[in-house]
Parts: C-alpha cells; structure tokens; sequence
C-alpha cells in the first residue's frame, strides 16, 4: 500500500470515529511515564472504555498466540493477553523501564501465570525474538518513543509473516482519559512512520471512545 493511500484511510476514518487529525512535524517524544504513578493504569472502569476483548479480536490473538505488550507499565494488558493465549502461549511483557517490569514480575506472580516473559528494551531496540510474534500490542505509550521508525521496524523484524501489530493511541481531541493534548501524536503520524518502517496500514478501528485503533503487517 503507498503512503499516500494509507495516510487516506486513516483520514477517512477519522471524519468517522471523530478524530481532530492535524498536520505535525515529527518530534521527539520519549517522556517515560512514571512509575510511582502506575495506579493511574488501574482505574476501575478501564475494562469499559479500554475494551480488551474486541482489541484481542481485532489482532487475532487466540489460544497458544505468541504476542508482545510493548510499553507493558503496569501489566494492565499483559495478565488479560496472558489469559487469552493460555498456557500454551507466551506473552513478552516488554519495558524500558525496570521498576515497570518489576511490578509486572510481582504480578504474575500473584495471578499465577506462567506464560509471561518480562523483557527489559534499550532505547528503540525492543530486544524481542525475530520472526517469532503473532502479534505486537502497543498501547498508551506511541508518544513516549523517540526514534519511532527504527522501532516500529524492530518491531516488523519480530513478527510472523501474517503477524501484525496494533497500535492504540490517544486520541488528538484531548478527550477521556491520557496525557495531555501537547503530547498526543496524531494516527496520520503514526502511520507514516509506519510506512517508512515497512509496515503498511491493514486496518482502523473505531470502537474504542477515547483512541485510535491502527493495525499495521509486514508489506
């Protein structure tokens, strides 16, 4: 798919799902987000709004998938892909930030599971296994990357020929939960960086109130 054509649907899609997209110059991001603050990630009524299910749907991901949580912070995720690929799954729990994956340790260990890998990153090199993921789920965290195009291109390194990879964002809007509306990317830069790593766009969700849905695979 050529950029032109990709950068398109997404703007397609956000007259639809009531995206605010304006033109940006890629910038560097990459203000972690804190770890004394992770009982921010747990709000109660996260399960209503976040809609983890559907987003699994979407990404294919089922029973004995290998999948990455990238950016995982306090695990929200990565106990409910853990569930959904059972014991014959592996979940990679993947973090720059070792006090993340310590919770996240302390975690599963708590829920008792056993298919959860934490993996420590460096920089825009995610460190997980090539060729060797169903899918990559990126949630909350595409702003805190600096060098996004070399990392959604590890990230491409690391999957499966029909592997894709979700990206979930805040929306552009400043509405809902997430940062403030100065640290949003919009989802017309995500996927050009997207382009430029390899990816093309396969599709957009909109079910999700407060962010976009993109789904990149390997061109």
């Amino acid at each position: 798919m050529k950029s032109s054509c990709a950068l398109s649907i997404v703007c397609a899609l956000s007259v639809l799902g009531g995206w605010t997209v304006a033109a940006q110059q890629p910038r560097s991001h990459g203000r972690l987000f804190p770890p004394q603050d992770l009982g921010l990630l747990e709000a109660p009524d996260r399960d209503l709004w976040q809609r983890p299910d559907r987003i699994m749907d979407a990404l294919g991901i089922a029973d004995a998938s290998v999948v990455a949580d990238v950016g995982a912070g306090s695990g929200w995720f990565t106990i409910r892909l853990a569930r959904r690929v059972g014991p014959q799954g592996l979940v990679y729990a993947q973090d720059v930030q070792p006090e993340m994956l310590n919770a996240i340790t302390r975690r599963v260990q708590r829920e008792g599971l056993a298919n959860v890998r934490p993996l420590l990153g460096r920089g825009s090199d995610p460190r997980l296994p090539p060729a060797s993921l169903d899918a990559v789920l990126l949630v909350d965290a595409y702003h805190e990357i600096e060098e996004r195009v070399t990392f959604l291109a590890n990230l491409a390194r690391a999957l499966k020929p029909q592997g894709r990879i979700g990206v979930i964002d805040f929306r552009m809007d400043g509405g809902g939960p997430g940062p403030d509306a100065d640290e949003r990317i919009s989802p017309d830069v995500v996927a050009g960086d997207a382009e430029r790593a390899g990816l093309r766009l396969s599709g957009a969700e909109t079910f999700l109130p407060y962010q976009y849905f993109l789904i990149f695979a390997k061109k």
